[in-house]
């Protein structure tokens, strides 16, 4: 099967009054062809701004830093 999507430490980090937040901190998952994938944790654990980053609609005015990397 085909890999559609690699994501590889991702990391998203927001400044605050009180300092920086790391938001998503070291992130990793494969979504082969055929698969189906939920993000699934409690409230504020990452899951939005994981799939946010991925999508890249956290910009760099929102965000400290974004990373990841693209197969």
């Amino acid at each position: 099967m085909a890999k559609l999507l690699e994501v590889q430490e991702l990391r998203t980090a927001f400044t605050s009054a009180s300092g920086v937040v790391r938001a998503v901190n070291g992130v990793s998952w494969d979504v082969e062809e055929g698969e189906t994938v939920a993000l699934v944790g409690e409230s504020g654990c990452g899951k939005s701004v994981s799939a946010l980053g991925i999508m890249r609609v956290i910009c760099s005015a929102q965000a400290t830093s974004s990373s990841w990397q693209a197969p």
